[in-house]
């Protein structure tokens, strides 16, 4: 499954490619609770067909009521005074407000005190929407500036993400080439964690030069690679919207790998492994390779936080979350560490008691 904008942007050039009328709706100010964050898109067809999302759901209800007559009944009367347009305006980018009141955050969903604007772009050219999505499909981060008092598009390349941007005369939103994965092994961990990772908008490779491995996997969407991993992380070039996970628990394949990536911008490097085998592997990159402990800062292992899981598809939960926190942001407690809470435990587990009558308590 591809990036959610690069989609809702794929969906709405091909609506206007074959001359249906669509909106381009953006999420630009939120005030209290939002279901969804500042930039977040969704495109509307005339025949009330919608791709992304801006809430729960009730607001796009509401925007297909207004904008098309999928929800009307029987056929338009163009005369009947009172009944809605129900077609998508003509025109320069309007802002509309939801949940201004409180009557109408019940009515839209929104959580308590929670607003929000969006704009709302009028039948957006297709040339400029192909523009962009073959600039994200080549791997540009790509700023698109809306003028609003006619709607029109320029697209510049960007250095760095930045946030929305919304003043008097425009918006400008940047857009970023999908999230990449690069997974180190294709046994049966890796297809759960590929296939998680896809769900989450990530394009996923898998390397793994042992055919009987290759040979079993079972994920068409990821892209399977047979060369050795550390030639593979040099090839795929992560960046800062990469990430590297090793797991195949065999050093010959995981610690170049992890090397090679280690010495780029890839937001996550980690590898599989018990917190013994994690300790060992730091202890050989920096005997064998002349690593420090400073230049492994960015290893991460054991992978995952600690939801206590056993089994594969638990396992790939675990990483998979820690991925999308570092993703996101998201500074994780230190007792949600796998090394961490598995210590913890182990100390309370250990724990004596104390002595009641000269006997300790179990």
């Amino acid at each position: 499954m591809e990036n959610l904008d690069v989609m809702v942007l794929r969906t709405l050039q091909g609506w206007r490619a074959a001359g249906r009328r669509a909106l381009l709706a953006t999420v630009v100010r939120t005030w209290g609770s939002s279901p969804r964050p500042v930039g977040s898109i969704m495109a509307l067809c005339e025949d009330g067909s919608v791709v992304g999302s801006v809430s729960g759901g009730c607001i796009e209800d509401d925007l297909i009521d207004r904008h098309t007559r999928a929800y009307a009944q029987g056929a338009p009367t163009a005369n009947a005074v009172g009944d809605k347009d129900h077609r998508i305006p003509s025109g320069p980018p309007t802002f509309v407000k939801y949940g201004v009141t409180a009557d109408e955050a019940h009515r839209f969903g929104l959580p308590c005190g929670g607003t929000l604007e969006l704009l709302l772009e009028y039948d957006p050219a297709p040339d400029s929407l192909a523009t962009l999505i073959t600039a994200l499909e080549a791997g540009r981060l790509m700023q698109r500036s809306v003028r609003l008092v006619d709607g029109a598009v320029t697209l510049t390349p960007a250095a760095a993400p930045t946030e929305l941007a919304v003043d008097a005369e425009r918006l400008t939103n940047t857009f970023g080439p999908e999230y990449r994965m690069l997974l180190i092994g294709a046994g049966q961990l890796a297809e759960y964690l590929a296939t998680m990772a896809l769900f989450n908008g990530f394009a996923v490779t898998v390397c793994d030069p042992r055919e009987e491995y290759r040979g079993s996997w079972n994920v068409p969407a990821a892209t399977v690679v047979s060369d050795m991993p550390d030639d593979v992380v040099l090839a795929f070039k992560p960046d800062r919207r990469s990430c590297v996970v090793a797991l195949t628990h065999d050093p010959k394949l995981d610690d170049l790998a992890l090397l090679e990536a280690l010495n780029t911008d890839a937001f996550y490097v980690g590898g599989i492994g018990s917190r013994r085998n994690n300790e060992a592997r730091r202890a050989r990159m920096i005997e064998h390779f002349d690593q420090t402990e400073e230049s492994l800062a960015r290893l991460r292992g054991p992978i995952g936080i600690y939801i206590g899981s056993k089994t594969p598809p638990e396992i790939a939960v675990s990483v998979m979350a820690e991925i999308l926190a570092v993703k996101n942001g998201v500074t994780l407690p230190r007792d949600m560490e796998v090394a961490q809470a598995k210590n913890d435990r182990e100390l309370a587990h250990n724990d004596p008691g104390a002595l009641v009558c000269g006997v300790r308590a179990a």
